[in-house]
């Protein structure tokens, strides 16, 4: 397959789906695969790399076994334990990054879904950053109701984040305690309430090159809009701490194939950059135009100042 030959297709609209023999993705050429990718978003993205923070709004004590989490119930990792926090306090951090240049805040809560008087506090936290902040929110809340997820809508939330993890064949070995279905249920769910959806998952969690392509053109058959590209990073007591960490280069290699896959979406980077050069720098010429930042992520060697320093060292603009 001449990669670079489909690069130029697929910006002329070619779209590849399931039952295309895509395994040419698996051994093609990384330098010829990274610069087809890099012209694909270049066509369909820009240089304009958009950024997201996040802050943690509720921690540890999840009812859900996921095999990669340290704030699951079910693994026993000391994770630091609280309640939904102060609204002033996210209030704070989403000013800090609005003021930094960031383009996105979202809150993100441990759990299956949020209680009653837990989304209420998120509720009132949306309405607050929308009106005193210049910046676009999403959220990260589990399976929430129909009507919760208008409520949201209502309060200032423009993209909803739920990450189908992996494959559907391997998603049960990752996680019992929900199902691949509901999440594809909770995305209609919040697509319905009007919210751009946010989906991706977590690649060196054991699966095939395979489950990888699969997640893939799954996300493409839902249409999402922005795919997160996590890399494993092996916690003490997750039922994956031995786990040998993925390569840089398989890393890029996954980020291009998505690329390819999802020509139009934000293919975005976070956790796991610091397991590649210079936090991914490469990444961001061979597909990808996004990425988690802040200055409290304990997830990347970078700060908000230095990942948009590095963005416009490549020639991106900020």
């Amino acid at each position: 397959m001449d990669v670079l030959k489909l690069a130029d297709e697929i910006i002329n609209g070619k779209r590849l789906k399931r039952g295309d023999d895509l395994r040419f993705f698996f051994t093609a050429d990384l330098g010829d695969l990274c610069r087809g990718a890099d012209r694909i978003r270049k066509k369909f993205c820009g240089n304009k790399a958009e950024l997201c923070s996040i802050i943690n709004g509720i921690s540890g004590k999840c009812s859900e076994d996921c095999k990669f989490c340290a704030q699951s119930a079910h693994n026993c990792t000391g994770v630091n334990e609280y309640g939904f926090l102060p609204v002033d306090e996210i209030l704070a951090e989403c000013r800090h990054n609005a003021d930094k240049g960031v383009h996105r805040f979202s809150i993100v809560t441990a759990g299956r879904t949020l209680s009653d008087e837990a989304f209420e506090s998120a509720f009132k936290a949306y309405k607050t950053m929308n009106s005193e902040c210049h910046i676009s929110l999403c959220a990260s809340h589990g399976l929430l109701t129909d009507e919760q997820f208008r409520r949201l809508r209502e309060a200032g939330v423009t993209r909803y984040h739920c990450n189908i993890e992996t494959s559907r064949r391997n998603f049960p070995n990752i996680c019992t305690t929900h199902t691949y279905e509901d999440k594809l249920e909770c995305i209609s769910r919040a697509r319905k309430a009007g919210l751009e959806i946010c989906s991706g998952g977590i690649i060196g969690m054991g699966e095939t090159w395979e489950d990888r392509l699969d997640m893939a053109v799954s996300l493409s058959e839902i249409g999402v809009d922005s795919v997160p590209i996590n890399s494993l990073i092996p916690i003490k007591g997750t039922p994956l701490e031995r786990l040998e960490a993925i390569s840089s280069d398989d890393i890029i290699r996954t980020a291009a194939m998505f690329r390819y896959i999802l020509p139009e979406a934000h293919i975005r980077l976070a956790a796991g950059r610091d397991l590649m050069p210079k936090c991914g720098e490469k990444a961001f010429v061979s597909g990808v135009d996004s990425t988690i930042t802040g200055d409290m992520l304990t997830t990347s060697g970078n700060n908000i100042d230095s990942d948009i320093n590095m963005l416009k060292g490549i020639g991106y603009e900020v």
